[in-house]
């Protein structure tokens, strides 16, 4: 049998270091990045998205960022499609792709070798689903799982928010139940040897990070970002957190310090769901992190944990 291709996967929360940490593994394991990442994959809203500048790339590639039109759909199964290929491309050139990102979902679907069917999805979905749990709760939109996959719905709390959210997920990308899809993916074979790094901090000092990296974002020109961005025309892009919270200020409607303390706690909330969908993964190795690390350190005990296990295949949970 074939080895399949290794790869580094570096997860996490928003504004965790993974940007920093994945650059700095692509230098020291000959490597290339590979976004994951739901909003940074189209073009424009580069501060929005916390896209890397060409500093933080430190001259290493950096695939899948700012390549698809706002005005554009993109699905989970386009992702899984186009990082393959990329895998397979820099894989091919004797380099290790190290996939960074923190849409649970793109990691998940990729490094499982989750197969979809040819219905187009969207990845603002999930985002939507979330948004409606918050308002509607999740009695509601259980009963809407019930009435279209009853044997699924048997199987999850309406309160355990992440698999209620991914199961209706899953249905508007695939077409079909969740049911179905857990059948057709059950026993399917993992098509990467992968090591799954999570970035873990204390839940204060992350959102310290999170109110800090927006105030930045207003220095670096968010808010002229958002107003040259708007389009109707706009589909799933339009969900990046920063943009539609800064449009009720752009309208006339909200202070500017309202609307910024908006994009701070939806990031933060954003992040906690980051967390709880990377929980679930036993598959993740957490490294401990705080304002002492460094990333060159932090890429030694990655150099270590690949050394000790120099075919880790990864299987979703």
């Amino acid at each position: 049998m074939p080895e399949k291709p290794r790869v580094l996967a570096i997860v996490g929360p928003t504004a965790s270091g993974k940007t920093a940490l994945g650059a700095e593994c692509a230098k020291r394991f000959g490597g290339e990045v590979i976004s994951a990442d739901s909003m940074q994959i189209y073009e424009g809203l580069d501060i929005a998205t916390a896209k890397p500048t060409q500093e933080e790339m430190q001259g290493i590639p950096h695939h899948l960022i700012g390549i698809v039109p706002r005005t554009q759909r993109f699905s989970v199964a386009d992702y899984v499609k186009l990082a393959a290929e990329k895998i397979t491309e820099i894989s091919g050139r004797g380099r290790l792709p190290v996939i960074v990102g923190g849409t649970g979902l793109y990691v998940d679907s990729l490094l499982s070798g989750m197969q979809f069917s040819p219905e187009e999805g969207d990845p603002g979905i999930r985002e939507a689903l979330a948004q409606r749990y918050r308002q509607e709760g999740g009695e509601a939109l259980w009963k809407e799982l019930d009435a279209r996959d009853p044997e699924a719905a048997a199987k999850i709390h309406p309160n355990n928010a992440v698999r209620l959210i991914r199961a209706l997920e899953v249905m508007a990308v695939t077409g079909g139940t969740f049911t179905a899809y857990k059948q057709q993916n059950a026993g399917h074979p993992a098509p990467y040897d992968a090591l799954m790094i999570g970035l873990d901090w204390e839940r204060s000092e992350l959102y310290a990070r999170i109110d800090r990296r927006v105030d930045l974002m207003m220095e670096q020109g968010l808010l002229e970002e958002v107003a040259a961005a708007r389009d109707p025309a706009m589909q799933t892009s339009a969900a990046a957190i920063g943009y539609k919270e800064l449009l009720p200020y752009l309208d006339g409607q909200m202070p500017l310090a309202d609307c910024i303390a908006l994009v701070k706690q939806e990031t933060r909330r954003y992040a906690k769901r980051q967390l709880t969908w990377f929980r679930r993964n036993d598959q993740i190795r957490w490294l401990k992190v705080g304002y002492s690390n460094k990333v060159d350190k932090l890429s030694e005990k990655i150099e270590i944990m690949m050394e000790k296990n120099p075919g880790i295949c990864y299987n979703e949970a």
